[in-house]
């Protein structure tokens, strides 16, 4: 693979995560308008949020199955559109199974598009010799401010969902297709032709075990619980407990959202001068203590200062674990990412019933605590984040591209 060849797909791939992220926000910013075009009750509106991430993990682990024959790019190429399609299915129906059909597919494919999109990352980095995963999902990070803004004028021109989505549908769609021509796994020349691990010598391909991957999956969903409290109770938070106004309460995920990318874009620079495991401590102790500073609030504004401590902090943890994955099974990285990006939709599933629940019968600034608690676990398995050079070989990393731009 040339250099040129490498940064085509290192920037095709960071149109992806960023396509990714503009459907995903557009789905889920508008969801108090889709409860009111389908008539979605508020007791059913939990089981069709929920089997989004349910379908997602499914999606994650026929992946493992796919990649193998065909790779992740080809998954990839055929999965985002996919999800654009379902996304204008969502917005385009009329009765409640169409929603429920739309969703469906929507949740299968995007568990796809997320453990593709993430082994290619992985693989990039790789040949790349150097941190870059942070830069995909900073990719990611501004396509769901992206998204979101355009759903804000959805809804401020008072759109229907069809007319909201379509155009940007008809945009990202052709945009999507095209840069999938550059997709690559990053191979270097001696390596496998095929299977997981690219760039990886064929002796160092192998299986990979549940019990060495647990800390990886521990975290990543530990993560999300964090990140799901963030996106489905800040602003609840912020106005009922700290008694700010309800423009107020719209800013937290916002602010949120904004640090994440602030973060994610300067993150890769970080774990280059300093290393993964240093990075994914210092973030795992700055979102700890904006949870500690949410719980302890006394008023909105400092409750400010935490959400943004908590985008700081969280937002370098989620790339590391899949770059970490990548360096633990070398010889079957896609196999990894497949199963580690399940615990994503795992701690997605958690983080927003077990707030609720902790803050019904106890108090919701004691339930601030759990993820903070949560999140500090995973300095018990920051070392797993510690590069393993023996692994590729030789006794030392020696990846043929390091100094791509």
């Amino acid at each position: 693979m040339t250099d040129a060849g490498l940064r085509r797909g290192r920037a095709s791939l960071g149109l992806s995560f960023c396509v990714q992220g503009v459907a995903f926000a557009l789905l889920v910013t508008r969801i108090p308008a889709l409860q009111d075009r389908y008539g979605i009750s508020d007791g059913l509106l939990p089981a069709f949020l929920a089997a989004v991430p349910i379908l997602a993990g499914v999606g994650s682990v026929l992946t493992e199955k796919l990649v193998a024959r065909v790779g992740p790019g080809a998954v990839l190429r055929w999965a985002q559109p996919l999800v654009l399609l379902a996304l204008l299915g969502v917005g385009g129906g009329r009765e409640l199974w169409h929603i429920a059909v739309a969703l469906g597919v929507f949740g299968l494919a995007v568990g796809a598009l997320d453990a593709s999109m993430n082994m290619l990352g992985v693989s990039l980095q790789r040949a790349y010799g150097r941190s870059i995963m942070l830069g995909f999902h900073a990719a990611y990070s501004l396509g769901g401010i992206a998204g979101a803004s355009l759903a804000w004028v959805g809804a401020r021109w008072d759109l229907s969902l069809f007319v909201a989505y379509l155009p940007v549908v008809a945009v990202l769609l052709p945009a999507a297709l095209v840069g999938s021509r550059w997709y690559t796994e990053g191979r270097s020349p001696g390596t496998a032709e095929a299977g997981g691990g690219a760039g990886v010598p064929k002796a160092a391909k192998g299986a990979v075990p549940f019990t060495l991957l647990l800390p990886l999956c521990l975290v990543m969903c530990f993560t999300y619980i964090g990140d799901s409290t963030v996106s489905n109770w800040s602003a609840k938070y912020l106005q009922d407990v700290l008694g700010g106004s309800e423009q107020m309460s719209t800013l937290p995920y916002n602010v949120y959202m904004v640090t994440t990318l602030l973060g994610r874009a300067v993150g890769d620079l970080g774990v280059r001068r300093f290393g993964a495991v240093a990075v994914v401590r210092s973030g795992s102790l700055l979102a700890a203590g904006g949870f500690a500073v949410v719980a302890g609030a006394p008023g909105a504004w400092v409750g400010m200062l935490g959400f943004t401590l908590l985008g700081l902090g969280l937002c370098v943890i989620v790339p590391q674990t899949f770059a970490a994955a990548g360096r633990m099974f070398p010889g079957n990285s896609d196999a990894a990412v497949a199963r580690l990006n399940i615990f994503n939709y795992v701690g997605f599933l958690v983080g927003s019933p077990l707030v609720g629940v902790l803050g019904d019968a106890w108090s919701y600034r004691g339930a601030m605590l759990v993820p903070m608690v949560l999140v500090l676990v995973t300095l018990v398995y920051a070392r797993a984040f510690a590069p393993e050079p023996a692994r590729y070989g030789g006794g030392h990393e020696r990846p043929h591209t390091a100094d791509v731009g």
